[in-house]
Parts: structure tokens; C-alpha cells; sequence
């Protein structure tokens, strides 16, 4: 099997599974008072400073969650509630993922102002554009760190940074997911009060995400109950799967630099390669502004539907997209300028460092095979 797919799930490290069978042995309800409940509870505490120390903060900056969704409805919708009233107006790009793309929607029918920021014509954002739609009365700024479709690493840091001087009372939001353990994330560079991450997409596990809050911020806490993560997220907390995802980040942290480069490497390789064929179109950039983990590219006269399950077929398996959007037409790539026509014929592929270069061979040459059947058939 070749999975190319990462950027929609990561497969569990050996660690992460470790650990969650560890804390399946320590099952106490971490807010009990007896042994059980305080070895569960410095479970939670122990990934809650690993992935504290990997962002750069302080551990009670750091709420668990269900997922990294949850961690953006809960800073947008937080925001809003808490600012709503005298500051209307959100903003943000044309290329967000749905967590943030469909919240900003609900505010609007709400009566906010939503801002979004679309790219230029080589698909870039231009961090002028956003700091020109902010205003006195934006209560947020949110954009991503990593375009999850793309790879295009947005300009959040120098974004921020020009709206914290001119704004400094403007809260700003990253959906950190595409970027984090593969790039180096540091809330206080980012100059965000918010950021989201994910656990799956770090070879942890579904089901868990965590939401970092700037110490001193306070916004209403979106799901209500017990009080637990110091009254922000009430909720029993799934202590294994949140133990498991501080133990990934704790594996990965310290190799993010030296992943960097192999994936690079890999992605090189594959865009050389793919070059080299006059069927396939590349739409992901190659340089410093795009993350290697991620390549797009199109085969012409060829379905992204189609070309997937015949990939599938030879045990290689990649997307057509985002797999959030489950199969419809994606709307980030008609932001990126790429045409309809190639869009529907988009594949990606995501990396991790367990792939080799014999995979992208493989893909290369089962993409050649496959234009040579299924192009010619139709």
C-alpha cells in the first residue's frame, strides 16, 4: 500500500498508540479526587505542556477539544459573542477550510460583516489587501497557515504582526492544522490570540483537536457543562486520545526541520517527474511559499473521481481534493485561477515522512498507465 493522503488523516505513530493504551489502563475521570482521577489528570497535563512547549506558551494557554472544527467555532463564535455588539465586522480569506469558511457564513446571516480576502492571480494573498479590510470595527482577523487543498503557506505572521500595530485590539485566529509539526508554529512570531490543531492530522488520533487562547483573554466558552478545561470546554476529557496526541507532537516536534527537507526532497522529485509528462498540469506551486508535504496537479481528459479509484486499484491512495468537501467541485481552487476544466481533474497528493521515493516512481508511472487506458477511452 502507498498512501498519499495525509493531509486528510495521518496513520497513528507508534507512540500515539502507545500511549493510548497506556491511559486506557489509567481509565480515572481526571476531575475525581482519588488516585485513578490524578493519574488521568497528569496524563491530560503532560500532553497539554508538549504541545504548550511546541507552540512556544504556557500550558494553561492550551484547551483540548474534540477537533480542530471545534477549536475554530470556538474562538469565531467566542469572538463574536463577545464582541458583537460593538464590533461587526470579521475577516478573512476566499480559502479557508469549511471549520472557518461555514462559521463565517452563519455569522453573516447572523447580521456580522464578513470580509474575505481573495488571492491574486498566481494565488497569492497579499497581506496588504487584508490589513487595508481591517477597521476599528473588526473584532477578528482568521486565516489559515497552510491552504490544505494547495499548500500555499499564507502570510500569517507579517499579517498579523502590521495588525497588531495599527489595531491592537483586533483578536486574530489561525487554523494552524496543515502547518503544525511540519513547519515550525510559534504563537507569540504568529502574533495570534487564537490557534487551532488537529491530532489526526499529526499521527495522533480523530477525535481530539486543542485550541491555544492568549493568557489574559477571555471569550464565553462554546460548549458548557462540568467546567472542565477551566470552565472554556466542559466535557469529560478523553483522556487517551488527548495523552496520545502530546506524545505525537512530543515524537515529531524535534524533527520538523529534518522532515522539512526529506519531504522537500520528495516533492521535488515527484514535480520533476510530473513536468516531464504534457497530460499533467501542475497546480501547487514550487518554492518557499508553498509547504512540500503538499503537491496538486491535474491529468487532462481524466476525472479526479475516475483517476482516484484507479490509483486505488493499485493500492495507491491520494484525493481529489479536500476531503472535507466529500467529492463536490472545490471552491478554493477556482480561487487559485485554476480552470474548471483542470479542477475537475485535480489530484492531491500529501506526504509524510514514512513515504519514500520509490512511491512517487510508482505514482508517476501508474498516472502514465492510467493515461494511456482510461484518456484514450474516453
Amino acid at each position: 500500500m502507498i498512501y498519499l493522503d495525509n493531509s486528510a488523516t495521518t496513520k497513528p505513530c507508534k507512540q500515539a498508540v502507545e500511549g493510548f493504551l497506556k491511559a486506557c489502563e489509567d481509565f480515572g475521570n481526571p476531575s475525581s479526587l482519588h488516585k485513578l482521577g490524578l493519574n488521568a489528570e497528569q496524563l491530560v497535563e503532560n500532553a497539554r505542556e508538549n504541545i504548550a512547549n511546541s507552540l512556544g506558551c504556557k500550558s494553561e494557554e492550551i484547551y483540548f477539544t474534540s477537533c480542530a472544527t471545534e477549536s475554530s467555532n470556538t474562538a469565531i463564535f467566542g469572538t463574536a459573542q463577545k464582541l458583537g455588539k460593538r464590533k461587526k465586522r470579521f475577516v478573512t480569506t476566499t480559502i479557508e477550510h469549511p471549520a472557518t469558511a461555514r462559521a463565517m457564513d452563519l455569522l453573516e446571516e447572523k447580521g456580522f460583516e464578513v470580509v474575505r480576502i481573495a488571492p491574486y492571480e498566481k494565488g497569492e494573498i497579499s497581506y496588504r489587501d487584508i490589513l487595508d479590510a481591517v477597521d476599528e470595527n473588526t473584532a477578528m482577523v482568521s486565516m489559515m497557515l497552510v491552504n490544505n487543498e494547495t499548500g500555499y503557506i499564507l502570510p500569517v505572521q507579517k499579517t498579523f504582526e502590521k495588525i497588531k500595530k495599527r489595531f491592537p485590539d483586533v483578536l486574530t485566529h489561525c487554523d494552524a492544522v496543515q502547518g503544525y509539526m511540519k513547519m515550525p508554529v510559534n504563537v507569540n512570531r504568529l502574533c495570534c490570540d487564537f490557534l487551532s490543531v488537529s491530532g489526526h492530522k499529526i499521527h495522533a488520533f480523530k477525535g481530539v483537536g486543542a485550541l491555544y487562547i492568549k493568557k489574559g483573554l477571555h471569550i464565553p466558552p462554546f460548549i458548557v457543562g462540568g467546567g472542565q478545561e477551566n470552565g472554556q470546554r466542559s466535557g469529560t476529557e478523553s483522556v487517551p486520545l488527548i495523552y496520545s496526541m502530546g506524545l505525537a507532537v512530543q515524537y515529531l516536534n524535534n524533527s520538523i526541520n529534518q522532515r522539512f527537507e526529506y519531504i522537500n526532497g520528495l516533492k521535488s522529485a515527484l514535480v520533476e517527474k510530473l513536468s516531464n509528462l504534457d497530460f499533467v498540469h501542475i497546480n501547487s506551486g514550487v518554492g518557499e511559499d508553498f509547504l512540500p508535504y503538499v503537491v496538486s496537479f491535474a491529468v487532462e481528459k481524466i476525472k479526479s473521481e475516475v483517476l482516484l479509484h484507479y490509483l486505488e486499484s493499485k493500492e495507491i491512495y491520494v484525493s481529489s481534493g479536500s476531503a472535507c468537501s466529500k467529492g463536490k467541485k472545490s471552491g478554493v481552487l477556482s480561487e487559485f485561477k485554476i480552470p474548471d476544466k483542470l479542477a475537475d481533474s485535480t489530484i492531491r497528493i500529501s506526504f509524510c515522512s514514512e513515504n519514500i521515493i520509490e512511491d512517487v516512481e510508482k505514482l508517476v508511472q501508474e498516472i502514465i498507465n492510467a493515461n494511456n487506458t482510461l484518456a484514450k477511452l474516453k
